[in-house]
């Protein structure tokens, strides 16, 4: 039975650990320089470290949920030290550091995962499948907005929010765009956009995706126009309608809009069960469905693509 840790105890860190109190793994114990949530271990009867290097003494594998900015170091030394890691998104906030520490896990022989949990949701799974039934992509359209939580200060709206939906069009489509365009807006802070809108070319068709953290309305949604089916995803309900729907210059034909069957599911409770399975067995050539250390690569360099579009209001192309 693998043994596992927590590295970063904050709000999505505690979510790590209502999961994997659940999970067939020995929780060993969780770290945070706070010393005031020494109280959380105290309630499930784990040990805390303040010093997360200790913590690695004692375990197989650990989860990261730290601030943005502190993942590259701490990453870095778990796999060193022979540690299995579960990051969460993003790995870095530099493509040549994801590449860096993806290198180390493969040298090393040991797993590194990135948060993005909507590879789990059932509702992107199925909407992956459908992609082989609807014909010719046209276009895809994602919003990923709220003003539910204070904007997060390690990173600007492109890096947080905007690399999920750019990981999921890659996942869907088993592609990568070829150019990236992106207009922002720091209205906030000089240093940090908290809005953006961001085109992906991928050749024969293109996606939109609209970020901000301060819109009205919290929403993780997409849209897929292709040529016989319009699909409508809703992330947060995990709900999936099919509007059959073929235009052409003589006539529409329009069918009725179907809601496709959906069991609803834990993301994060099943991205992390499969982490630690894959602990347990000692998988080492496992599918990038659910091991994105090389992926990640991908969506990180996206994204610099992404400021510097913005920055420079040129088109880029990704060449890597």
């Amino acid at each position: 039975m693998a043994k596992v840790g927590i590295i970063g105890v904050g709000r999505w860190g505690v979510n790590h650990l209502k999961s994997l109190v659940r999970i067939d793994c020995e929780l060993v114990g969780i770290s945070d320089t706070n010393l005031d949530r020494k109280n959380i271990a105290d309630e499930h009867g784990i040990r805390f470290f303040t010093d997360y290097k200790e913590l690695l003494q004692e375990v197989d594998a650990v989860t990261i949920a730290v601030p943005t900015d502190l993942h590259y170091e701490i990453v870095k030394e778990c796999l060193k030290s022979g540690t299995h890691v579960m990051v969460e998104k993003p790995l870095t906030t530099r493509s040549d550091r994801a590449k860096e520490l993806v290198k180390i896990a493969e040298d090393r022989g040991l797993i590194l995962s990135v948060g993005y949990l909507y590879r789990f949701n059932n509702s992107v799974k199925r909407l992956k499948e459908l992609l082989q039934e609807v014909g010719e992509i046209q276009y895809i359209v994602c919003r990923y907005i709220h003003s539910s939580n204070p904007p997060r200060k390690d990173s600007g709206v492109i890096l947080n929010l905007g690399i999920h939906p750019m990981d999921i069009f890659n996942f869907i489509t088993d592609r990568r765009p070829l150019r990236v365009y992106s207009k922002k807006k720091n209205f906030l802070s000089e240093k940090l956009e908290d809005s953006a809108t961001i085109v992906l070319d991928y050749g024969d068709f293109f996606a939109t995706i609209e970020v901000s953290c301060c819109h009205p309305e919290k929403k993780r949604d997409i849209w897929i126009i292709a040529e016989k089916e319009k699909i409508y995803v809703d992330l947060f309900d995990q709900r999936i309608l099919r509007y059959p729907l073929r235009v052409n210059y003589e006539k529409i034909a329009r069918g009725d809009p179907i809601e496709e069957p959906i069991a609803p599911n834990e993301p994060l409770r099943d991205e992390l069960e499969y982490f630690v399975r894959l602990v347990d067995d000692g998988v080492k050539n496992f599918s990038i469905t659910h091991n994105l250390g090389k992926e990640e690569y991908y969506t990180t360099k996206i994204c610099e693509l992404s400021l510097k579009s913005a920055q420079t209001g040129k088109e880029m192309v990704l060449d890597d």
